[in-house]
């Protein structure tokens, strides 16, 4: 990258890092994508076709020794995405990684202890925290629309069984993930957006939290249904995952959060789910597709929460006085690249490798976020007992980029 030039992008993983295909197109200025790796050919001629001249490989350590470079997207398998980011960026790289961050707590002083070291910039691709929606909560937040914040709700309700396995039965990657792991093992999508709401690293902290898991009998049902009693993922006992994990999280703060991740039971999507409560006000996210978001406001009624006379009213009806400024700005483009966040994900890091500063998400972000995955493991095995957040920023005065 020369001086304010484009960052020179390669995509790792190129099915879902060919949803940015759009995002990066539409910012010149910003990115330039200059090489995706993949391990599979097909995967690999459709790059090519779509974009005649990109350098692509099969070997990622290849990859890393192209001087060309300046920067990766992972968007591989999860458990995958530490071991690479910690990889790319002792190669000088600069990272953007799909979600997670990490899947265990050793990993995730790996990744903030190199981001020390090198000096390299690491941003997660939390695009949930780029909605429109989850932004313009923000905004209020920041604002103070709900004064003081104690509570907040979120979940990822996400009926996900068909993509669990291979047509043969095989599991995935996320079918080996509910079989390997029993705890919370899915959290930043939903954790992302309340964090920042309630401003952790930026004058609050996870303190500690605990976590409960239900029985597997969706997940074992549906495999038994589909495969016959015969496969071994028919049996609950196959599955050390259970349907729902419920996690909740005190702040130092004193705020409490309560985080939902399932995967597996029968009902409509619900991955979106968040509430938000302060001591001026509240906010409930829809339940359903065509239900408006709700909020009520303090400043906003004539009557006392307390008299039991006020109403909730749609948030798009503040949208005038709230939406966020990057939404104002960018609402079009956005909405063209798709997936709701994505182009924010790559202008951020874009803007944040260009401008030698901090990300949005940086790797403390990140792995806050993350690290509810193992630590929800351990509060699991211990039937539930509370166990503290590490402090992964006691070193932080050494990164360069605060």
């Amino acid at each position: 990258m020369g001086a304010n030039g484009p960052v020179r992008l390669a995509v790792v993983g190129g099915v879902r890092g060919g949803c940015y295909s759009k995002s990066v197109s539409m910012m010149p200025d910003k990115v330039q994508l200059e090489a995706v790796c993949d391990l599979n050919e097909a995967v690999l001629n459709n790059w090519r076709t779509k974009h005649p001249g990109i350098k692509t490989y099969t070997s990622f350590e290849a990859l890393l020794d192209d001087s060309s470079i300046d920067a990766v997207l992972l968007a591989t398998p999860m458990m995958l995405h530490a071991k690479q980011a910690v990889q790319a960026m002792k190669a000088g790289k600069h990272v953007l990684s799909e979600v997670a961050a990490a899947n265990t707590i050793e990993d995730c002083w790996q990744l903030v202890e190199t981001a020390e070291q090198t000096g390299m910039i690491y941003m997660m691709a939390e695009n949930f925290n780029y909605f429109r929606l989850n932004m313009m909560v923000k905004n209020m937040a920041d604002q103070g629309a709900f004064g003081e914040l104690t509570h907040a709700e979120c979940g990822y309700i996400h009926d996900l069984r068909a993509i669990s396995h291979k047509e043969n039965g095989d599991l995935t990657w996320r079918g080996e993930m509910l079989r390997d792991y029993n705890g919370n093992n899915y959290p930043t999508h939903s954790l992302g957006p309340v964090s920042q709401w309630l401003g952790i690293h930026r004058g609050d902290e996870f303190d500690y939290m605990t976590t409960i898991v239900s029985k597997p009998s969706s997940q074992s049902g549906y495999f038994a249904e589909m495969f016959g009693t015969d496969h071994p993922g028919a049996s609950p006992d196959y599955w050390k995952q259970g349907d729902s994990s419920l996690t909740l999280i005190r702040t130092k703060q004193g705020a409490v959060i309560y985080l939902r991740n399932d995967f597996s039971s029968a009902r409509p999507f619900n991955y979106a789910h968040f509430g938000l409560q302060g001591t001026k006000g509240a906010f409930l996210s829809a339940r359903r597709d065509g239900e408006d978001p709700l909020v009520w406001l303090d400043s906003q009624s004539s009557d006392r929460s307390y008299q039991g006379t006020v109403q909730w009213q749609s948030i798009w009806d503040l949208a005038y006085e709230y939406e966020h400024p990057s939404w104002k700005k960018d609402r079009a483009k956005a909405e063209e690249a798709g997936f709701g966040g994505d182009y924010f994900v790559m202008e951020e890091f874009a803007s944040a490798v260009q401008e030698g500063r901090r990300p949005a998400v940086d790797v403390y972000d990140s792995v806050a976020i993350s690290c509810v995955f193992p630590l929800s493991v351990q509060s699991v095995a211990a039937n539930g007992k509370p166990v503290a957040f590490p402090d992964f920023t006691k070193n932080r005065s050494r990164y360069k980029y605060l």
